[in-house]
């Protein structure tokens, strides 16, 4: 599947119009649902294609990949089938039993890690999936998206020191026909 053909997919399969509240609180006439392409096969393949290859290009020196739960943990099983690097899961909080982590999976302290994430709007998700990972030690500087909303989070992660790279943005998967 080429990017034209993926994009066309997300827009097919994900683009949602009508009345939204996004996780960032901001209110929106559309919506891109995570779960509508990451649940796909063959877009979950071609996804995690990609995200390895940025990973390649962008975070050469990764040791590991890691997604924020619920949303992202496909995208990093993709990413890292495709491109043989564990992965890590990012909680939002510990879950307050077992080992109460708040990130799962096996690591050792000063390991670069790459977040991926899926849809990117504000930053506030990534942000604090990237304060987790650097709370245990590891080292984040990059961030790679599926789609970023083009609503800040670019800005955002690069306040924190993390460069934001995306397979689409949302103009691009809007303007797709």
């Amino acid at each position: 599947m080429n990017d034209v053909e993926l994009r066309h997919a997300l827009k097919e399969h994900a683009y949602l119009e009508g009345d939204f509240v996004l996780r960032s609180g901001r209110r929106s006439r559309y919506y891109l649902d995570k779960y509508r392409f990451e649940t796909r096969p063959d877009l979950l393949r071609a996804i995690g294609e990609r995200l390895a290859a940025q990973i390649r290009e962008h975070e050469p020196e990764a040791a590991r990949i890691a997604g924020p739960e619920l949303g992202a943990v496909a995208l990093a099983a993709a990413a890292s089938l495709e491109s043989g690097l564990p992965f890590l899961i990012v909680r939002k909080e510990p879950k307050g039993y077992g080992t109460d982590n708040r990130l799962e999976g096996a690591y050792e302290p000063g390991e670069r890690i790459c977040l991926v994430e899926d849809v990117v709007t504000s930053g506030g998700a990534a942000v604090s999936a990237v304060q987790a990972l650097r709370d245990a030690g590891l080292v984040c500087s990059t961030a790679v998206c599926v789609v970023d909303r083009e609503e800040g989070g670019v800005d955002e992660l690069a306040r924190h020191a993390v460069r934001l790279r995306r397979l689409f943005t949302a103009s691009d998967v809007l303007s797709s026909t």
